[in-house]
């Protein structure tokens, strides 16, 4: 294992920030994984890191393959993560609305520029991020329908599902959009929770990806087949969005069977607890994503489902 710096912002009142990637193997540049580029995913960063020694382990056995090279950066906004704050400095910038970023930008900018020069030569991309919305997933693969995808590469990580995300102008400032652009393979990893650690889906994610290096021919492990993925189109997800603003009490979670009619969450009034309304399944599925938060606005997301395959 070799570790390098990738970017260092200097800083007047505090300590330095370096973005630190730890590399396994030696060649090509076959595979790169970053995680949070947000302070709150704590369980990205989790992952990575158990990543990094389950690699370091790998490559101490002799099982990168030769001519072959992993990168892993577990974290890249190291001061957010610090403060427990999401987004970056004191302007709260999301760094992955900021990407290729510039040179001359400000400091967002140009940790984005640096990142992307550093890691876009990668033949496969993997990207531990989180939702904008707050709440849990079924684990899945997401990539942007930039016309570079391949959901059979996607396939490979052996994860229930596979979404695939039409973008969105907002889309075309993110890593994955711009990794694509650069002809890099890249993949968005989605576990089911954010800012908590889950060890199981952790656990499933470190082996998704493990699944995947040998798969590519870049590592020699044992592991399992996973699941055989199933390919959606986000546009396809059922939404069910809050009718009223209130106390959020969610009766069902991610993965979950729902029929039509049955109750998914009650909205409780914050001054005198009655029930201002009671959301239920438009159609029969499965839950997909389910929203966390104790409060919930008007019109948020509350779920996000998947209408049933097989009646």
């Amino acid at each position: 294992m070799f570790v390098k710096d990738i970017y260092t912002l200097h800083s007047t009142y505090r300590e330095d920030m370096t973005v630190r990637g730890y590399q396994f193997g030696k060649g090509e540049k076959s595979a790169c994984i970053v995680g949070p580029i947000r302070g709150d995913e704590i369980q990205q960063l989790y992952i990575c890191s158990q990543l990094v020694r389950a690699l370091k382990e790998i490559e101490g056995n002799g099982c990168i393959s030769a001519g072959r090279q992993v990168l892993v950066i577990p974290v890249v906004n190291a001061y957010s993560v610090n403060i427990n704050e999401r987004f970056f400095g004191v302007k709260e910038t999301d760094i992955n609305r900021n990407v290729p970023g510039s040179n001359y930008g400000e400091p967002a900018a140009r940790l984005a520029d640096s990142l992307l020069a550093e890691i876009k030569e990668y033949a496969y991309g993997i990207q531990f991020t989180s939702f904008y919305i707050q709440g849990e997933f079924v684990p899945h693969v997401r990539m942007m329908e930039t016309g570079y995808q391949n959901t059979s590469l996607a396939n490979l990580f052996g994860l229930p599902y596979v979404v695939v995300r039409k973008p969105t102008p907002i889309d075309t400032k993110t890593l994955n959009y711009n990794w694509q652009d650069e002809m890099t393979a890249a993949f968005s990893v989605y576990t089911n929770q954010n800012y908590r650690i889950d060890e199981d889906s952790a656990r499933q994610a470190v082996a998704a990806v493990l699944r995947f290096l040998k798969r590519m021919g870049i590592i020699r492990y044992d592991s399992h087949s996973g699941f055989i993925s199933h390919v959606l189109y986000e546009s396809d997800l059922s939404n069910v969005s809050a009718e009223k603003a209130g106390i959020f009490r969610g009766l069902v979670h991610a993965g979950d069977d729902v029929r039509y009619g049955m109750e998914l969450a009650k909205i409780i009034d914050p001054y005198d607890g009655s029930v201002r309304e009671t959301i239920t399944a438009p159609t029969d599925g499965i839950v997909f994503f389910a929203h966390s938060g104790s409060l919930v606005c008007q019109k948020d997301t509350a779920y996000r489902l998947i209408h049933r395959l097989h009646e």
